[in-house]
């Protein structure tokens, strides 16, 4: 059986040189290309190829952006993911697991060859179950944190339905505890937050992302508060825009903290 491939990258030449040198090898068959991450998600959603071969940074979202969303709905068996990349910093993290390996651009004959030879092992080493989801979403969140905080690529990992969600920081309404656990707020409802993460670390992770520590109990995003308003003892209240309007209290001395943050 050949080895089934999608290549996902936004620069047409790219994408014809790596299909080029893919052509050399008869035991690989492209199926689909892509142009854009949300292309990427859709052939491998159709396809469900045996390797995709994704660009770090495309429109829309970057290659571990598709992976992270391949994982959360795709295929029962997700495919081999390798990298291609300009950047060196990004090939130093290449996945641990699931990700089979990385290219570095422009790409080389014999360094692909290498690559297809691992996946060719991957692929017929004995079957198990399939690759942890919960186990690649974790690396998928710690190279999305690695890459750069400040360029919007940091995510939030939440448990739902039995997988682990990576939610965007815009999606997150405000972050609170219950019970000894962290818990995320959003449109959809609240979701606990996978892993011993603290308020104290989301908040260094997600302070460049609009998140203000009210008080001691609740991180909120400052671009999803809907209304505020003077309390008592010199305090406030926000109202947040999720479904239940919920209220949140800006304790005392966080208040002139509060107001610069929102220019006011």
């Amino acid at each position: 059986m050949p080895i089934r491939a999608v290549i996902a990258d936004d620069e047409p030449p790219a994408r014809d040189e790596l299909a080029f040198l893919l052509s050399r090898f008869p035991d690989v068959e492209v199926v689909a290309q892509a142009a854009s991450a949300r292309e990427a998600v859709a052939a491998i959603r159709q396809h469900a190829p045996d390797v995709a071969f994704l660009d770090i940074e495309m429109p829309g979202g970057s290659g571990l952006d598709v992976v992270a969303e391949v994982l959360a709905e795709g295929p029962p068996v997700p495919p081999q993911f390798v990298f291609a990349t300009a950047f060196d910093h990004y090939a130093i993290r290449a996945f641990e697991a699931n990700a089979v390996d990385y290219l570095l651009k422009p790409v080389e004959a014999d360094r692909l060859a290498r690559s297809l030879a691992r996946v060719r092992g991957s692929l017929a080493a004995p079957k198990g179950p399939p690759p942890g989801r919960e186990a690649v979403g974790q690396e998928v969140l710690r190279l999305l944190e690695a890459m750069s905080p400040g360029r919007g690529l940091t995510r939030v990992a939440v448990e739902q339905g039995g997988r682990i969600a990576l939610l965007r920081p815009e999606e997150v309404v405000f972050l609170g505890t219950e019970e000894r656990r962290v818990v995320a707020h959003t449109a959809r409802g609240a979701l606990p937050c996978h892993g011993p993460v603290t308020l104290e670390t989301l908040e260094e992770r997600l302070g460049p992302h609009s998140f203000f520590r009210a008080n001691r109990g609740a991180l909120v995003n400052l671009a999803r508060v809907r209304e505020f308003s003077p309390w008592f003892n010199g305090k406030y209240a926000c109202t947040m825009d999720d479904a239940q309007g919920t209220e949140i209290t800006v304790s005392r001395g966080r208040v002139a903290a509060f107001k610069e943050r929102l220019g006011l």
